[in-house]
């Protein structure tokens, strides 16, 4: 990874407040795209739509461990504010823009200035993209090599994220191939999600085995068996010892931002009915490398989204599934890529 990264950033509504988005574009010192992401939000101003592009933009600068930072805006008014020429006046962009400055103190040495619309069409047409399609849009480098990989998927429930991989794939969006999914058991939506999209299916339940020795043996005959290269835990709820030969090759990804609510029983609905009652006003999505500790591990990856005053548990859910349907991708990707480099148990991304 570079330590030297160019951020573009724009924002916009429709109808301010109204369908509107975020969005921001990372290059290298020789302008290739290192990654551009869109947040859509469902009714936002112009402005708070152009501070959540730039706080989105500056957590992935600090993901991607980014040492300098040069940040082009097409907002004179952000601008000014971030440098201290203006002065935050309206209440409701406060917490967004602290949230900035808390992200830039991380940088060492950072540089935010003013472009006029025409220099910023790429970031401006992504904004569009993401309100046009009403979701979260992320775009992948262009001619980002990545080798074919193998991957075996543990289930225990709906089979959601399995099936949303396998269509990523058809889409030729992940250069991989599902070789194996094995799930807990043998009665639940996953395993005839996996029947009718033709996926090999391997049935091995907890309680068929002497113990937990004889159970983590099964999977892991399995997974050799399929020739796996990468195993996704998604919606696995089975405790299995990892061998050493799957060391840093399993990831699972978790409803929100470990280590906070992690740990035995903590996973769906139990996960996010603990972020609403703790008064969380941000959730999201971890993915990390699995250990033989429940919600632990090396994390790869983390996505947030804005907990609201009236949510429930489905409502946060959903929003939070959002993230997942980024978080989950882009790992697989990073992984696929050789860009994971695991130290002190810390993920470093090349």
């Amino acid at each position: 990874m570079a330590e030297t990264i160019t951020i573009y950033t724009d924002g916009g509504s429709r109808g301010n407040p109204g369908p509107a988005a975020g969005a921001f574009i990372i290059c290298d010192p020789a302008g290739k795209q290192i990654c551009a992401e869109a947040k859509f939000l469902p009714n936002a101003t112009n402005n708070i739509a152009e501070y959540t592009a730039l706080a989105e933009a500056l957590r992935k600068a600090v993901s991607l461990d980014a040492k300098k930072v040069k940040i082009f805006s097409d907002s004179e008014l952000m601008v000014k504010q971030i440098n201290g020429e203006y002065k935050v006046k309206n209440e409701n962009l406060r917490e967004l823009y602290n949230q900035c400055l808390d992200l830039l103190a991380k940088i060492k040495s950072r540089q935010i200035t003013h472009i006029r619309r025409e220099k910023n069409k790429l970031a401006d047409k992504l904004v569009n993209r993401a309100i046009d399609a009403g979701r979260d849009i992320e775009e992948k480098p262009k001619n980002e090599k990545t080798k074919h990989i193998r991957l075996g998927i543990l289930i225990s429930g709906s089979g959601r994220t399995m099936i949303n991989i396998q269509k990523l794939i058809k889409q030729k969006e992940l250069n991989a191939e599902i070789s194996t999914v094995i799930s807990s058991r043998a009665e639940t939506a996953g395993v005839e999600k996996a029947k009718a999209a033709k996926l090999p299916l391997e049935i091995i339940r907890k309680k068929d085995f002497a113990d937990i020795e004889s159970f983590s043996e099964k999977i892991r005959k399995t997974l050799l068996a399929a020739k796996v290269d990468l195993v996704l835990q998604a919606g696995w709820l089975c405790l299995w010892k990892i061998p050493p030969e799957f060391g840093n090759r399993v990831m699972n990804i978790h409803p929100a931002l470990l280590p906070a609510f992690g740990g035995q029983g903590m996973w769906g609905h139990h996960v996010h009915e603990a972020v609403l009652k703790a008064g969380c006003k941000i959730s999201g999505c971890t993915v990390h490398f699995c250990t033989n500790e429940y919600d632990k591990g090396p994390i790869v990856l983390q996505r947030t989204c804005p907990v609201m005053d009236d949510d429930d548990a489905d409502s946060l859910a959903a929003r939070v599934f959002e993230q997942e349907c980024i978080a989950y991708p882009e790992a697989i990707r990073l992984f696929a890529a050789e860009k994971l480099v695991v130290k002190d148990s810390r993920v470093m991304i090349k």
